[in-house]
């Protein structure tokens, strides 16, 4: 914006801004009709009904021009405040190295779709995938490198979210999360193959340095739940059973065996 109104001093001066520019349009606005009508011999007789009509015109047009005028500025000033939060919204729900959401917007996105699905009698379908020795690839490779790969792994989620749907998101670290609504159990081991795969067959490239990853998956279906953080702990436990029995698989939540209690 323009000026930037941060203070009540700053409020003040805009004010005053303003009254004085509507002050100054009425003045000017009133002495033209006036002296178009009326003529500029201040001596001149003149009917007290022209008068009163002429008085009764020009504030109306004054008063018209004056609030149109006022009116447009304020709705220019809401439209761009409007735009403004919009995208203070969309920078606070989306990981800024990836373009996906993160996990607040993934959260934000994942609630009302689960209450959706729960009237509607679908599945609900949660993935958790987990880069592979991730810690290992920054040590060995440097975090720029490791930055391209969390990138490579965001373009095949996706990817896959254009042709399948979805929600997908970088829920944290090297975590990444997907979540389907009304998909079965069989559909979901397929599409967590499919992106398992796909992970494996790119290769992630920073200067002489050519390197392939891989991912493990863990996912849950729910059906009429609607405690996200529930499923999301279910699948969570499935992706740790996948990194436990070798990492670069898929493991279902009902494959995966109880958490120990501490």
């Amino acid at each position: 914006m323009a000026n930037q109104i941060a203070t009540d001093a700053d409020v003040v001066r805009h004010t005053i801004r303003r009254v004085a520019v509507a002050t100054g349009i009425t003045m000017v606005m009133t002495a033209t009709i006036m002296l178009m009508d009326l003529g500029g011999n201040p001596d001149a007789m003149v009917r007290v009904g022209n008068v009163i009509i002429l008085s009764m015109c020009a504030a109306t047009m004054i008063s018209a021009v004056v609030s149109g005028i006022m009116s447009y500025r304020s709705a220019r000033l809401m439209k761009e405040l409007t735009l403004m939060r919009s995208e203070l919204s969309r920078i606070s729900q989306t990981d800024q190295l990836t373009g996906l959401l993160n996990r607040r917007g993934f959260d934000d996105a994942a609630v009302p779709a689960l209450h959706s699905a729960k009237q509607t009698g679908a599945s609900a379908v949660v993935l958790m995938c987990d880069i592979d020795h991730f810690k290992s690839i920054n040590d060995r490779f440097g975090h720029e490198f490791g930055d391209k790969a969390l990138v490579e792994v965001a373009g095949v989620l996706r990817e896959f979210s254009q042709v399948h749907g979805g929600l997908v998101a970088r829920h944290g670290g090297e975590e990444f999360a997907v979540l389907m609504i009304g998909v079965s159990r069989e559909q979901a081991e397929i599409h967590a193959e499919e992106i398992r795969r796909a992970c494996a067959h790119r290769e992630i490239c920073s200067g002489d340095v050519c390197e392939r990853l891989t991912v493990s998956i863990g996912f849950t279906v729910a059906r009429g739940e609607t405690d996200l953080a529930g499923i999301m702990r279910i699948a969570d436990r499935a992706l740790y059973a996948a990194k436990r029995q070798g990492r670069d698989r898929v493991i279902r939540a009902d494959e995966a065996p109880p958490m120990a209690m501490a």
